[in-house]
This record gives structure tokens, C-alpha cells and sequence, in this order.
């Protein structure tokens, strides 16, 4: 485990290092309490101080079947340069002062006070992350979704259908991610630290914060997260795109998916493989492992004694910021 963690470092193994026992390596282990894609997702630093720049390979050079005194055509690789940017999510949270000395630990109250804005952040990081899409909101940066909903698109085969209806809006996705420094991977800027920043602003005295011109004591904390996302290798990232209103019917068969998801991976050995799907998706997933006789689903104990549902020894993490109303592809 601590050789998959110094390889495949998560934001929790990054902020220890960063900060051993302090403020950000706290704030990291709250967030990833309630988000479980941050138990697996894998975080670099940026080589650029507003994102990061990879150089994608695009086609391999073709060797030549030589024979004697023949030659050889010297060929190349082809190579593209992708720049992925990182989004500033900022929050400002305020409590009032006498209420939070009323607590006789002030810091701890405030910090429970201040879980709301926390988990706030946690679900607008784990919705972008699947819809970010910098062409609609430049402030953001660009999810899975718009970068795997095109089957006409070199990754195309990489998003399996299943009777999903283009123009319905009763569809949903999961998805396979092998989490890497060399295939998929969170960023950070260049010469800033992981995860999400708290800082104390003291008091502070809120204007008008009844509408009448009144006037209160407050302790302000700003918080601020700077994340972006870089699919380095698109071949290690698969979804299944599917209609929820034919679970129960004649199909889809989504053990039969996952297993084909699984097969488009070139090999599960370049980094943390796991499964994301929402709450609708798992209870198909549990209706139809009921229905039938199936060997690939599992319920694990992890390292931490926490039960992990597993399809073929690959975790399946719940994430309900997927929707249930995409559109099919």
C-alpha cells in the first residue's frame, strides 16, 4: 500500500507530505470523508503555475520487415501538446462571534460550522470533474463527460452504449478510470500545494448583514481550491452510457459492460482502476446481480476495515454527482 500510495499518491498522501499533521493535511481528510473519488484519484503538480502541459503521443512509428541487403525507412512517432488549466473554487464562510465564543472552543466550532462550505465545495469539485466543460465556463475546467461523448472521436471506442436514447434525458453513465501519473491524474498549479487552502481571516465586521443597515461581529474563513484535470492517456478511461428505464427488462446487462469496459483498459497495472456510478446505477447493479448468477460482484474489507463493493477485485465507488438525466450518446 505505501508503494502504490508513493507512486499513485492521493490528495490525502500529497497534503501529508506538504503539511505532516497540519491544517491542510485535516481539511484533506474531511473532504475525502465525504467524497469517495478522492480515496483514488492520483495528484501531480503542474509544470505550468495555471495548469499543466502534456505531450500526447498520437501514432507510433511503423518499424520495416528488412531483408538482406535491403533497407530501412527511418520513420517517427507523432506527438501532440495538450494544455489542461486549473479553476480557482473559492467560499467565503462567516459565523457570527458570539454564538462561536458561546462554544468555549472557538476554532472547533467554527470548524464545524464551517463543514457546510466544505462539503459545498466537495460536490461542485466532484460534479465538474464529470461535466466541467471549459467551452460553456471558462472559469472551470473540462470533466470526463465532454471529453468522451463522441463515438466518432479517436476515444470512441472507449464509450459503450446500451440502448441509450439520444434524445431522452432518463440516462446515466458509469465509469472505469485507471488513476496514474502516466494515464489519468488531478493537477495542481506549479509551485502551489495541494487541495483546499483555509485561511483565518480573524474578525471582521459584516455591514449591513440584516438588510437595515445593522452591522455584526463575525469570524471569516476563506477557503480556495485550485484544480483542474488531465487525461493524459485516453484509453484508461471507459463509460457506459445507458437507459435507466430498460434496467429490469430486456437489457442492458451491465456485468456484461463492465466486463467489456475492462477489456478496453490496455492493462489495470498502470494505475488504480475503479468503477464510479450513482445511486440509480448501483441499485441496478444490485437488481441484476439478485437476478442472476453472477461471480464478478463482491463486498471486500479494505486495508481501513471499510466494506467496498467490488466487480472483479476493481472498487466500485458511489458518486452521486453523475446524473441520471444525461443525454444518450
Amino acid at each position: 500500500m505505501s508503494a502504490l500510495s508513493t507512486i499513485h499518491p492521493t490528495l490525502l498522501d500529497v497534503t501529508k507530505r506538504l503539511d505532516p499533521q497540519g491544517k491542510i493535511d485535516t481539511i484533506a481528510e474531511l473532504l475525502t470523508e465525504t467524497n469517495e473519488i478522492l480515496q483514488d484519484m492520483v495528484w501531480v503538480e503542474g509544470n505550468l503555475p495555471t495548469g499543466h502541459r502534456t505531450t500526447v503521443r498520437t501514432g507510433l512509428p511503423e518499424p520495416t520487415w528488412r531483408k538482406l541487403y535491403g533497407g530501412v525507412q527511418p520513420t517517427k512517432s507523432t506527438t501532440a501538446q495538450i494544455t489542461d488549466t486549473c479553476g480557482m473554487l473559492e467560499a467565503y464562510a462567516e459565523v457570527d462571534k458570539a454564538l462561536a465564543d458561546l462554544n468555549g472552543n472557538t476554532a472547533s466550532f467554527r470548524l464545524s460550522e464551517d463543514r457546510a462550505f466544505i462539503e459545498g465545495m466537495n460536490q461542485e469539485f466532484a460534479s465538474t470533474l464529470f461535466y466541467g466543460n471549459e467551452g460553456t465556463e471558462p472559469e472551470a475546467f473540462t470533466g470526463f463527460a465532454p471529453r468522451f461523448n463522441d463515438q466518432a472521436a479517436l476515444n470512441g471506442g472507449n464509450i459503450l452504449t446500451s440502448a441509450a436514447t439520444p434524445d431522452g434525458n432518463d440516462n446515466t453513465s458509469i465509469w472505469l478510470v485507471v488513476w496514474g501519473a502516466n494515464t489519468v491524474h488531478g493537477i495542481y498549479p506549479k509551485g502551489s500545494k495541494a487541495g483546499l487552502h483555509m485561511e483565518d481571516k480573524g474578525q471582521v465586521t459584516i455591514e449591513n448583514v440584516d438588510g437595515n443597515g445593522g452591522r455584526m461581529e463575525a469570524y471569516r474563513t476563506h477557503y480556495r481550491w485550485d484544480c483542474g484535470l488531465v487525461v493524459r492517456d485516453w484509453r484508461y478511461v471507459v463509460r457506459i452510457n445507458y437507459d435507466l428505464e430498460d434496467i429490469g427488462q430486456a437489457g442492458p446487462e451491465l456485468d456484461n459492460l463492465m466486463r467489456k469496459a475492462i477489456r478496453r483498459i490496455p492493462t489495470l497495472s498502470m494505475g488504480r482502476p475503479v468503477f464510479y456510478a450513482n445511486r440509480d446505477s448501483l441499485d441496478a447493479i444490485d437488481l441484476q446481480a439478485n437476478n442472476k448468477t453472477t461471480l464478478g460482484f463482491r463486498t471486500v474489507e479494505d486495508a481501513q476495515g471499510k466494506l467496498v463493493n467490488t466487480f472483479l477485485g476493481i472498487p466500485i465507488r458511489k458518486c452521486d454527482a453523475i446524473l441520471s438525466n444525461e443525454a444518450g450518446i
